[in-house]
């Protein structure tokens, strides 16, 4: 008679396991699953300048002429932004699938002209809101009751949907006030790495990612702030919570 209150504890110890192995309301075991994403998105510039960047004169067609004082440097700051998106993941077995992310991003880019006045220090800011479209493969780790990690490789089609007629230099004729334009669109390559938590109707996962354009977002314009610079890259760190 002792041995029944035991063996019903043992039961109930083995069931528990048993039973998180079912909650994430079977979201791995499908071919094919939907889900939803929020972002948090830091981006900043590596810039890259030319042999004569501090000499190089500015350069404009309507209004030449000099930059007020000599550029002593150029930086980058990063700054935030948010994304929502959805998620298409396909499996392809117990511990690899292809996700198809795509998220509507709005973030700024920053950067920091300093010249030897420090009266003419001026911040140039890029306004973006962007439709990414991210392809990566996820490799998984094996499932541990509730819990699974996974690290992630891919690329990203970026394109910016932003208008085009609030940032045209072309309709500015103050050479101080023209913009830091970018390429409209540009490929990155990203990786990341995460974790699966699995509760009782879905499965929530944080994701961090690192991301770096393939090549110069920088938009070519006869600008005294595009002039100092040969090339710039993008990058960008994002935070995810993926819900499926």
């Amino acid at each position: 008679m002792k041995i029944k209150p035991v063996f019903i504890i043992l039961c109930l110890l083995l069931a528990g396991p048993a039973r998180a192995q079912n909650w994430g309301g079977g979201v791995d075991d499908s071919n094919v699953h939907f889900g939803f994403t929020f972002q948090y998105v830091s981006s900043e510039f590596k810039i890259l300048k030319k042999d004569n960047w501090r000499s190089e004169p500015y350069i404009d067609q309507d209004n030449p002429g000099l930059i007020p004082s000599r550029l002593k440097a150029i930086s980058a700051v990063p700054s935030a932004g948010f994304g929502i998106g959805f998620v298409v993941n396909k499996r392809l077995s117990d511990n690899l699938d292809v996700r198809f992310t795509p998220t509507l991003v709005f973030n700024d880019r920053i950067l920091n002209y300093q010249y030897d006045n420090s009266t003419n220090d001026v911040e140039k800011k890029t306004q973006a809101t962007l439709v990414e479209f991210p392809l990566g493969i996820k490799i998984k780790s094996d499932r541990r009751n509730n819990f699974r990690a996974y690290m992630l490789g891919g690329a990203k089609f970026t394109t910016d949907i932003s208008s085009k007629k609030k940032t045209n230099n072309s309709l500015i004729t103050d050479p101080a006030e023209k913009f830091i334009n970018n390429k409209r669109n540009y490929l990155s390559y990203e990786a990341g790495l995460g974790f699966d938590l699995y509760f009782e109707y879905f499965k929530m996962s944080p994701e961090i990612k690192l991301s770096y354009s393939l090549k110069d977002v920088l938009k070519d314009e006869p600008t005294r702030y595009a002039a100092p610079i040969d090339k710039l890259m993008l990058r960008h760190v994002t935070f995810s919570l993926f819900f499926e």
